[in-house]
Formats: C-alpha cells, structure tokens, sequence
C-alpha cells in the first residue's frame, strides 16, 4: 500500500503543508495548516466508485483498466 505523507512547514510568510515537493495554500498559523493537512489526509483515505479509467502512456498507447475505488492510500500527518 502507498503511503502519503503530509508534512507542516513555514512557507511565503505563514504555514503551509506539503506533499512530496508540493505545497498548499499559504495558512496564517501552524495550526490553522495542521487543521488542513488531517482534513486532506482523511479525505484522501475516503474510498470511492470503483470506475473505468483510460489513460495514455508516453509511447502513445491508450489503455483502459478497471480502478478499485477501494485503494486508498495509507496517510500520516507530520508537524
């Protein structure tokens, strides 16, 4: 299972949490930024419709594949 890790970190002058090398909106206290990095991590754990999906590789193939709605990643909030 992949794990996703919300990190809190200072960022353009207030707060922020962030994910791999991205970052959210700007928040005005840590723990206004900590408050939204546990909301996001819930959601994302959230399973859902288990749908059809295509998509396109690199070399131009196009592929469909059946997605489980119910593989969620596993998420931690770090501050």
């Amino acid at each position: 299972m992949m794990k996703v890790i919300y990190r809190v970190v200072e960022h353009d002058g207030g707060w922020a949490y962030k994910v791999g090398d991205v970052f959210s909106e700007t928040f005005p206290s840590h723990d206004a930024a900590l408050a939204a990095a546990r909301r996001a991590a819930g959601e994302q754990r959230v399973a859902g419709e288990t749908r059809g999906i295509q998509y396109e590789t690199s070399d131009g193939t196009w592929h469909e594949e059946l997605a489980s709605g119910q593989d969620r990643p596993d998420t931690e909030v770090r501050d």
